[in-house]
């Protein structure tokens, strides 16, 4: 038995530990992103620009090849009747990150300090920065778990699958995670912020995720009808972090190109990842 049909064995034996050991490791690869800047002064915008266009490409991709698609397969009756758990899901998503938008105080990365959204607060830049980032981290964490929790409720060869989805998932939201601690670590030292303070706020921002992921694994272990409502759901609020966060912090300078083929490629990755691994 090969390495990687141990980890799907794995899975599916034990579909919570897995969710967080896969959350864990989008977690460490955020941290290893921010540990960049003891070796970095300087972070070029069109470099920041590029890795949060591909953060996008990988979210949207995984939005549809990891949850949506599985979320319409999973929905019983035909037509239009199939598609509503799914429609249904996303749209609550989406409303729950903006409601959380609304609600959380955040500043985006490239934005300016009187641009911060939320309620109003004087909390610290840094704070809110970090806030900006972690936001954006509750349903990648979420999407991981209802991937392996949603395995948990299959069997067969539709659970092989389903496992082999949690974990290109995991290892596409992983590669975005790399550059996106190091998108958020290097501002923070830009601004005078302690190289071990940058550190430690980067990857403090990927800490919610191991939370969201063992919460989806067990709602979905737990209540299975919701499984299609579940997964769409985590697209929904990816989605709405993607067009409300992600793309907008890529065309405030010069380098909205850069940004755009960063979308594509990590487009590409996280397709080939689902798509090659399936």
């Amino acid at each position: 038995m090969s390495y990687f049909d141990q980890i799907v064995a794995f899975g599916k034996e034990h579909p919570i530990q897995a969710a967080l050991y896969a959350s864990l490791f989008t977690w460490g690869l955020t941290a290893a992103g921010a540990a960049l800047v003891f070796f970095f002064k300087k972070l070029n915008r069109a470099v920041l620009d590029g890795m949060l266009g591909f953060t996008g490409g990988v979210m949207v991709a995984a939005s549809f090849w990891s949850l949506l698609s599985p979320a319409i397969e999973n929905s019983p009756g035909e037509g239009f009747i199939k598609v509503i758990p799914a429609a249904f899901g996303f749209a609550l998503g989406a409303l729950a990150l903006f409601g959380m938008d609304k609600w959380l105080p955040h500043l985006h990365i490239n934005f300016k300090e009187t641009e911060a959204e939320g309620v109003e607060t004087n909390w610290h830049k840094t704070t809110l920065l970090v806030l900006a980032i972690t936001l954006h981290n509750i349903p990648e964490g979420l999407a991981v778990g209802v991937l392996f929790g949603a395995a948990s409720t299959l069997g067969g060869v539709e659970q092989t699958e389903m496992i082999i989805a949690a974990i290109s998932l995991a290892i596409g939201i992983g590669i975005q995670n790399f550059p996106e601690g190091f998108a958020v670590a290097m501002p923070l030292r830009r601004q005078g912020v302690s190289r071990r303070k940058s550190f430690w706020y980067g990857q403090l921002s990927a800490v919610v995720e191991p939370i969201a992921a063992v919460l989806g694994a067990l709602a979905v272990s737990f209540f299975t009808p919701i499984l299609p409502y579940a997964l769409a759901f985590a697209a929904g609020a990816m989605i709405f972090v993607v067009v409300e966060e992600v793309i907008p912090e890529t065309q405030r300078d010069k380098y909205t190109d850069i940004a755009t083929l960063g979308f594509i490629g990590g487009f590409i990755v996280m397709m080939s990842l689902d798509v090659g691994l399936g």
